[in-house]
């Protein structure tokens, strides 16, 4: 055989090899995408931002996100544990009408603490707790993440940046959601609960999942997020 034919040949391979490789890329790219964005939603534009619109860097990220937390398998609640926690948001609620940072504050805890007992990272890695959490619940992720923020933020600060009382209050409306997808049962325990949960669970966060529940029915129907900026107090 020729030394030229051999070069061809080689060539040739080489060819093929590539034209492989560029339609299984080809292949593979146009899924990962959306199938990042189906199972992200909006946390999968916050990472595209956050990457200043390089949308491949944020795939990375959130592929890296499931490949360490896509396994996670969220451990089930005890009747009074659930108890116990809703309790604890009902009384935080209630207390945003004079204290709304420390009610924030409050908020943050609880979720750091809920999220631990159901499985996930504990709350002193917050951030490792986050993205764990958005792989799971990426849709209400973001609510924790604002209240997080408005509670490690110095009251000083927040005059300076426009946070107001009503940024606390978007915030606390925000992180609600992903309380009551943690506070009900597994998915592997039965799913939903009925009543209250189920009720507030899609719109919540203007009508019924807004009150602290009867605790605040009993004076004479006012919610406590139905305040104005008279009544709360800045702290």
């Amino acid at each position: 055989m020729s030394t030229g034919l051999i070069i061809a040949l080689i060539v040739i391979a080489a060819v093929v090899i590539i034209i492989a490789a560029v339609m299984t890329l080809r292949a593979r790219g146009p899924r990962r995408g959306p199938s990042l964005k189906r199972r992200f939603g909006p946390e999968y534009d916050r990472a595209v931002v956050r990457h200043d619109g390089d949308a491949k860097a944020a795939e990375r990220e959130l592929t890296e996100r499931v490949q360490r937390h896509g396994d996670l398998r969220e451990r089930s609640l005890e009747p009074a544990q659930r108890e116990q926690y809703e309790a604890r948001w009902t009384a935080a609620q209630e207390r945003f009408v004079d204290s709304p940072r420390e009610a924030v504050a409050e908020a943050d805890r609880l979720l750091s603490e809920l999220a631990g007992a159901r499985g996930f990272p504990d709350g002193g890695q917050y951030e490792e707790q986050l993205a764990a959490l958005s792989v799971h619940h990426a849709h209400h992720v973001d609510g924790y993440r604002r209240v997080h923020r408005a509670a490690h933020l110095r009251a000083e600060d927040a005059r300076d940046g426009g946070q107001g009382t009503e940024d606390m209050r978007e915030a606390m409306v925000a992180a609600r959601a992903l309380f009551e997808e943690l506070v009900r049962p597994a998915r592997h325990d039965g799913g939903h609960t009925g009543g209250r949960h189920e009720e507030g669970r899609h719109d919540g966060h203007h009508r019924a999942g807004l009150n602290g529940g009867r605790k605040a029915q009993a004076r004479g129907g006012h919610m406590p997020w139905a305040i104005n900026r008279r009544q709360a107090k800045e702290s």
